[in-house]
């Protein structure tokens, strides 16, 4: 934890000529580019993946029709294919489960009052009054106008900026599942588990915003900064 709280610091003492009192939340914002940039060859990976997957949907929609209502046979002959064609279902997961180290990271940096003995430095600095070390709970009951104020208005900024991006990502996964759908089959389902987690996708854009109000200000930002990355880089690679 003390090098990581090292490592933010110097960031921010870079970016301190440019951003001033926001050098630290800039410093999250660059930190959490740097992390995407790490698992952007994953995310590629996964991407053709995807393709590859959608490639298959005429042969499994073909193993639906021959094993009929064996639902059984059907999933273990879907296995059997992936396999075969060495295509894994759940390959779009590792981008994401990378991250969550980096994630957990900034959130405990910024929830504790100390750090290796010494007090944590990192929770003086702040993103337009809003203190990095802060909770929108706090913003809510505090005082200067509360959620009206400056610290209240990064908030709300925040907000619309996850909001914009779920509603970006939930139209598009609509999509997809729609896709597959056609191909597929209403009630099919390709591998055991994976057909309720696609009916739930789309929804779950939406509990970033859950995230962003409970979580440190610091840990906000970076899962502001990597779902915008991530609505950007799947525009650009499922294309």
């Amino acid at each position: 934890m003390s090098a990581f709280a090292g490592l933010v610091e110097h960031l921010a003492d870079l970016l301190q000529p440019l951003f001033h009192a926001s050098a630290a939340a800039a410093a999250i914002v660059l930190f959490t580019a740097l992390v995407r940039l790490l698992v952007h060859p994953l995310s590629r990976a996964a991407a053709r993946g995807q393709r590859a997957r959608a490639a298959l949907q005429p042969r499994v929609a073909e193993l639906r029709k021959r094993h009929g209502r064996n639902q059984e046979a059907f999933q273990k002959a879907v296995l059997e294919l992936h396999a075969a064609e060495k295509v894994s279902p759940l390959s779009g997961c590792l981008p994401g489960l990378l991250q969550l180290p980096a994630f957990f990271l900034l959130y405990h940096l910024f929830s504790n009052p100390s750090i290796g003995g010494h007090g944590n430095g990192l929770l003086a600095h702040e993103l337009l009054g809003a203190p990095l070390g802060g909770r929108w709970s706090d913003v809510l009951g505090g005082a200067g106008g509360g959620g009206f104020g400056s610290a209240g208005l990064v908030y709300l900024a925040l907000f619309a900026v996850v909001a914009a991006v779920a509603t970006a990502n939930f139209r598009r996964a609509r999509k997809a599942a729609a896709g597959a759908t056609a191909v597929v089959g209403d009630a099919d389902q390709q591998v055991p588990g994976v057909g309720a987690v696609a009916k739930a996708m789309p929804y779950l854009s939406y509990a970033t915003l859950v995230t962003v109000a409970v979580v440190p200000l610091a840990a906000a930002l970076y899962v502001v900064t990597s779902t915008t990355w991530s609505a950007v880089e799947r525009a650009v690679l499922y294309r």
